[in-house]
């Protein structure tokens, strides 16, 4: 690994714990200005100061995000995009370049990939273009790597495990992928993966601490953290729910002491 991706990788990873809390907020180009981001600036201060390792933004909100003020954060510049109109929303399509990624100020990239989908061959042909130019640059890239064919259960641990390994075999220097569910299965999924997993949160569920066991689960199971957008950005506090998470994720704490924290008046 050279020098620069080195360094660029402990502005997104925890130098001391090794660990990360990611926070995507690309969902604008999917699905609109939804609730948590309609205002992108509030929504970056607010996960920075809760401690966030980093963000995902598009690269027209990197100019709308930008603070100049408050506590630093990572960036990472989401390079994959398609809609919720469209017929086949799972095929992903580049939209931005590691090039321009740099000239905005990234810390990293990251590309999203839909296994069994009906353009994977694209998807697959662009991540390992994407993951040489990377490597010239010395920028770290986050494979977001799901299992969307028909008939596929993206949580089943098999699809899990040959996504993560996809993740490893392209040259990603970290994946995302889902939650098996629990501890045991989450560990063999990820067993065979030598890079950096962090969980994906998913649709918003009922209750905060569904999320939090789910984190602590997966990072008992060998996760290195975590990659949660309207977990976190739609959530009563975004703040304290990432300063939750923190507990969790860079302390090793319980998620009743965890809870203790979203309690606080």
């Amino acid at each position: 690994m050279s020098i620069g991706k080195h360094v660029r990788l402990e502005r997104l990873i925890n130098r001391d714990t090794g660990r990360t809390i990611i926070v995507p907020m690309d969902h604008g180009v999917s699905s609109g200005p939804m609730e948590g981001i309609k205002d992108i600036r509030k929504a970056v201060n607010d996960v920075a100061e809760g401690g966030a390792n980093a963000v995902v933004l598009h690269k027209g909100m990197v100019k709308a995000g930008h603070r100049g003020k408050g506590r630093d954060i990572g960036l990472i510049v989401h390079l994959s995009a398609s809609t919720d109109w469209a017929p086949t929303k799972n095929d992903k399509v580049l939209v931005c370049t590691v090039e321009e990624a740099i000239k905005l100020g990234a810390d990293g990239v990251s590309i999203h990939v839909n296994v069994g989908a009906d353009l994977e061959r694209e998807m697959l042909r662009d991540f390992g273009y994407v993951s040489r130019v990377c490597e010239e640059w010395g920028m770290p890239l986050l494979a977001m790597l799901y299992g969307r064919g028909k008939d596929m259960n993206q949580y089943e641990p098999s699809v899990v495990a040959h996504c993560a390994r996809l993740g490893a075999e392209l040259g990603a220097d970290m994946v995302k992928v889902p939650y098996t569910g629990d501890p045991e299965s989450f560990s063999k999924a990820i067993e065979g993966t030598p890079i950096p997993v962090v969980i994906a949160g998913g649709p918003k569920m009922k209750t905060e601490e569904e999320v939090l066991r789910m984190v602590y689960g997966a990072i008992s199971a060998g996760a290195r953290g975590l990659s949660i957008g309207r977990n976190i950005f739609q959530a009563r506090d975004r703040v304290k729910m990432v300063r939750a998470l923190n507990l969790i994720v860079h302390e090793g704490r319980s998620v009743e002491e965890a809870l203790k924290i979203l309690e606080e008046v």
